[in-house]
């Protein structure tokens, strides 16, 4: 250890400079801490202010559905061209190489299967142990309108709070009840209730009429989830138009991993959120990499 005799007085202070600070420009998130502002800079790429989340989490309520069989072999060779892995901790502890060094959103919810009334969920994971996972967010599902609307809010209460003690965001996805229709007002009505709660991003399904109403009355970033499975081009105009209206990127699954060409979906999809692809110059680059 140095003693006072070799600390050499420090010359280089440039006086003449303020101090640069840098401004956090994701959205609604500037007053957050230090911790979850970097989680959330894992999750949106800083250059950019986009992510491309690769969702596999499905087995928690449908169990092995198409595409979804063997993760270890479908979807581990997608890993390395997502931004962000959305999986349950099961599958993140039993299948996901640590090596993979990908950021993870947890999937924190649930309690139900196809068979029985979706909205019935209850957090699913301690937020300890997502900390111990190195997850850079939790998510969980809100059904605004549905028969438990109440207990869903409850969990994004219950895990904003615990996230907001560690540093961990959630995001709170909108599920939609049996009897609700998908269209502007429900999913603006949805969307704005979670963010008001306190989640820091919220998920949500694209609407061909009045996205950017729903994206502009949400004070925190928007992904959009990818659906039921459509043709690539469809999924990619899609796509293309929720960040044309304001989305922060999305959250894809089964567009990507039920794809003929999986590998190739999602670089197309990578193209329109990070490098401002048209849908025909994304269609012809998964033409390309199909091969």
């Amino acid at each position: 250890m140095a003693d006072l005799d070799d600390i050499k007085d420090g010359k280089n202070f440039h006086t003449d400079q303020a101090q640069r600070n840098t401004v956090f420009s994701l959205k609604g998130c500037g007053a957050l801490d230090w911790g979850m502002q970097s989680r959330l800079s894992r999750i949106f790429n800083p250059k950019t202010g986009k992510t491309v989340m690769l969702a596999f989490d499905h087995g928690y309520f449908q169990g092995p559905t198409t595409g979804l069989e063997r993760i270890d072999i479908s979807i581990a060779p997608l890993f390395e061209h997502a931004d962000v892995l959305m999986c349950t901790r099961g599958v993140l502890r039993s299948v996901v190489p640590p090596a993979t060094n990908k950021p993870v959103v947890l999937r924190a919810s649930g309690g139900n299967s196809i068979l029985t009334e979706l909205s019935n969920e209850a957090v699913a994971v301690a937020m300890d142990d997502a900390v111990r996972l190195n997850s850079c967010a939790v998510a969980a599902q809100v059904y605004i309108g549905s028969e438990h609307e109440h207990q869903s809010i409850k969990n994004i209460i219950q895990l904003v709070d615990a996230g907001l003690r560690v540093g961990m965001p959630t995001m709170a996805v909108t599920g939609v009840g049996k009897d609700m229709a998908r269209d502007q007002r429900y999913f603006s009505l949805a969307t704005r209730i979670a963010a008001e709660m306190g989640a820091q991003v919220i998920k949500t399904y694209y609407v061909e009429q009045g996205f950017e109403r729903i994206a502009a009355g949400c004070p925190v970033p928007i992904v959009i989830a990818g659906g039921k499975k459509l043709p690539e081009r469809d999924a990619l105009d899609m796509c293309y138009r929720a960040i044309d209206q304001g989305a922060s990127g999305v959250d894809m699954g089964r567009n990507i991993f039920q794809s003929d060409a999986p590998v190739a979906m999602i670089k197309a999809v990578h193209a329109i959120v990070h490098n401002g692809f048209t849908v025909q110059q994304a269609y012809e680059l998964f033409l390309s990499e199909k091969g």
